[in-house]
């Protein structure tokens, strides 16, 4: 995937968070629904940062982009900020 796939993704994502957020305010949804998907969301994002991160690191460092690698959930998730 590269780097414009990957903004259209997170764009898509953080729409998509939007539109549910939205959704939950006037009730259309359940708490329960709401949730679990935002947490998918977020975890999503969170993934396709870190894959963009990886690739600009690769190319500022003279080598392939395309190398880098989607990360699992558990490892992206337990990154210390």
């Amino acid at each position: 995937m590269d780097e414009k796939a990957i903004l259209e993704r997170i764009n898509d994502f953080i729409e998509e968070e939007h539109a549910l957020r939205q959704a939950h305010e006037r009730a259309e949804t359940s708490n329960a629904d709401a949730q679990g998907r935002l947490r998918d969301l977020e975890v999503a994002l969170d993934q396709c940062w870190d894959l963009l991160r990886q690739r600009r690191a690769r190319l500022a460092a003279g080598q392939n982009p395309d190398d880098a690698a989607l990360r699992p959930a558990g490892e992206v998730e337990g990154y210390q900020q």
